[in-house]
């Protein structure tokens, strides 16, 4: 039995309030599995709040289908079960306020600027852009959803800025600031390319399938570092 299959079956009906029982068939299905528990609780989150988020927004595009398929390339025998834990968060009567909060409380870390819970919300930006604009609302979902996570303002924005399609300034990106010198930033840069390397995403609990993000976030980074190094070889 796949874990999804255990997870839908521990929560059983539970339409209108799905919250509760699917934090606490997490935490007890797979007790004595932490590493599977850390894979299902990162995938419900993204799961859970990509469902409040669409509601949020109201539209729930072709494409934002398409990017949440690009994070979770399950298999097709379990795409029903996957389809059942969406449709409960989008329908359950708790806000996605609750379900940021009750789903932070499974991080392994839980401590504020959570690399764990960074990984969601890189997630979550790369669904919200996937028709080619992150909305307002979303964004402000998005910020909100930091928030509840214990993201600082700085490191919201420099997850954010990583997903500006064009424009985005490359010092948000690795969260310098144009007066630090070169070594400084070039020390940062190395950091951030350890911190998200994909072993380490590995480690983390975070599925394979996500590297797709961790491959998106890495060229970010890079282009960024790139900008700067121009830039200052320029003046």
């Amino acid at each position: 039995m796949s874990f999804w299959e255990k997870l839908v079956n521990a929560i059983g009906n539970t339409a209108g309030n799905a919250l509760s029982a699917v934090v606490e068939a997490i935490r007890t299905v797979f007790e004595g599995d932490p590493e599977t528990r850390r894979k299902v609780a990162f995938s419900v989150a993204i799961i859970a709040l990509s469902a409040k988020m669409a509601k949020a927004d109201g539209i729930v595009s072709e494409k934002e289908v398409e990017a949440f398929r690009e994070i979770f390339e399950f298999p097709q025998d379990q795409a029903k079960n996957v389809a059942r834990l969406y449709n409960l968060a989008r329908q359950d009567v708790a806000g996605y306020e609750a379900y940021a909060e009750r789903l932070s409380t499974l991080c392994m870390t839980c401590a504020a600027n959570c690399t764990v819970l960074e990984d969601v919300l890189d997630g979550l930006f790369h669904i919200a852009k996937a028709d080619g604009l992150i909305h307002e609302k979303e964004l402000n979902f998005l910020r909100h959803i930091g928030e509840i996570f214990q993201m600082s303002e700085t490191r919201f924005e420099q997850i954010a800025a990583r997903h500006v399609s064009s424009g985005g300034d490359p010092y948000k990106v690795l969260g310098v600031s144009p007066s630090d010198d070169f070594p400084t930033i070039r020390r940062r840069y190395r950091g951030l390319v350890s911190e998200h390397h994909p072993d380490r995403l590995i480690s983390r609990g975070v599925p394979k399938e996500f590297h797709v993000i961790a491959n998106e976030r890495m060229a970010a980074l890079n282009a960024a570092y790139a900008a700067i190094e121009k830039e200052r070889r320029a003046a």
